[in-house]
């Protein structure tokens, strides 16, 4: 799922419906699990920036330290030589997971993008 350039593609990918249930629109078979309190710590924290800051951001069992963003329209996070890109729009979350080869940089471009795309829609 969204292959970068022949630099390889995301490890794992989905849309989230915002309504705070974690309703999924479409995943890749390899997005994680997540549970409720993932969604709402995610929520919380693009209603309050910084709220994940202390603790991390949880999703699927993974702990992702929480590095810079968007204040209100984007999460990033890192774990190891991976990470994950979050782009809220008005009605959904994007998520990106990577892996190496693909850096942080193309990740954020191709989820933040597919996010602009959707906020133009309507979505």
């Amino acid at each position: 799922m969204c292959d970068i350039e022949g630099q390889g593609h995301l490890a794992a990918a989905a849309i989230a419906i915002v309504r705070h249930d974690g309703s999924i629109w479409a995943q890749s078979s390899s997005f994680p699990q997540f549970k409720p309190d993932d969604i709402t710590g995610i929520m919380n924290d693009f209603a309050e920036p910084g709220h994940l800051a202390p603790t991390g951001l949880q999703l699927g069992g993974t702990k992702y330290m929480v590095i810079q963003g968007e204040p209100g329209a984007v999460i990033r996070g890192k774990k190891g030589s991976g990470g994950i890109t979050i782009k809220k729009t008005g009605q959904v979350l994007v998520f990106g997971i990577y892996e190496e080869p693909v850096t942080p940089g193309q990740c954020n471009m191709v989820i933040e993008r597919l996010g602009d795309y959707l906020i133009d829609q309507g979505l």
